[in-house]
């Protein structure tokens, strides 16, 4: 499918690209669902091209949201239609949805991966919370006013910590991060001797303290998935959706799902919750101690 596709080499010829895709037209509903279903059922490469095409509007439209970050926005276009296409092989039509609204996702998912993975030289977080402040921190900023470089006072690291339901010292780390790389070996002064290397301390852990912490958190992990063993596959869906997702789902999705009002579903993981505790504990004294558990 990439092969026919308009290629945006660079900035300059941003105009011309754009020109170039509305001259593929828009699918009416009915259209688009055959073609899906030519697609998924016949693997029909035409209509998939079609399916592509159309869509390389909305890829830009979301594209250029993203640059600010100073990358060329023709990779950045190149990564959303690399989204697009996956979204296109993966669409579903007798879901009742429309193309555009399920390879919104993906054409993001795509562009934000390459974003996080070109940014900076220093390797940003991937967890929920971190891709959320690296993606809404500037917005953050802006709607409080707090466009100076440099770190943030400590009233406005509090409110877009609030804002963004994460930590404030994720906050402070981000906003730094955000300031750009430095090099180590830059001047302390103009006229001064001396780097910023040379006031370096290493604060990290010895490696005696990191094969400790390992093999703790290691015996952790393991009691862990030993106790999920002890939860019925509804206690198990509830425990796992609601304390081990990044993304927690709420109580009103879950009671939806399993056909229960939402204090039935709390109440299940309440209860799943001390089961694993209690055997979790019965686990560690294993791991920890198997002569006296085997007593």
């Amino acid at each position: 499918m990439a092969s026919a596709l308009p290629v945006l080499a660079n900035e300059g010829g941003l105009s011309r690209y754009l020109d170039e895709i509305r001259k593929f037209p828009m699918l009416e509903p009915s259209e688009e669902y055959m073609l899906a279903k030519r697609w998924r059922e016949h693997g029909d490469r035409d209509a998939a091209h079609r399916l592509v095409t159309s869509h390389l509007r909305l890829v830009a439209k979301i594209a250029m949201g993203y640059r600010g970050y100073g990358l060329p926005i023709g990779e950045v276009v190149s990564e959303g239609n690399v989204g697009l296409m996956q979204a296109v092989k993966r669409f579903e039509p007798d879901k009742g949805f429309r193309l555009a609204t399920y390879a919104m996702w993906w054409i993001k998912a795509a562009i934000q991966e390459y974003i996080l993975r070109s940014w900076s030289l220093v390797k940003m977080g991937t967890t929920a919370n971190q891709k959320k402040l690296f993606f809404n921190l500037r917005k953050a900023k802006s709607r409080i006013s707090a466009l100076d470089e440099g770190d943030l006072r400590p009233d406005q690291v509090k409110q877009i910590a609030t804002q963004l339901g994460v930590n404030e010292q994720d906050v402070i780390e981000m906003n730094r991060r955000l300031g750009g790389d430095s090099s180590l070996n830059a001047p302390l002064r103009e006229e001064g001797e001396g780097e910023w290397q040379d006031w370096l301390v290493d604060n990290s852990a010895s490696q005696e303290q990191v094969l400790v912490a390992e093999e703790e958190g290691q015996n952790r992990l393991s009691a862990l998935r030993s106790a999920l063993t002890v939860l019925n596959p509804r206690e198990r869906r509830i425990f796992e959706a609601r304390r081990l997702s990044d993304d927690p789902m709420t109580l009103e999705d879950l009671s939806t799902e399993f056909g229960v009002s939402r204090e039935r579903v709390r109440q299940i993981e309440v209860r799943a919750f001390e089961k694993i505790q209690d055997a979790v504990k019965q686990n560690l004294a294993k791991i920890e101690d198997p002569a006296e558990a085997a007593l």
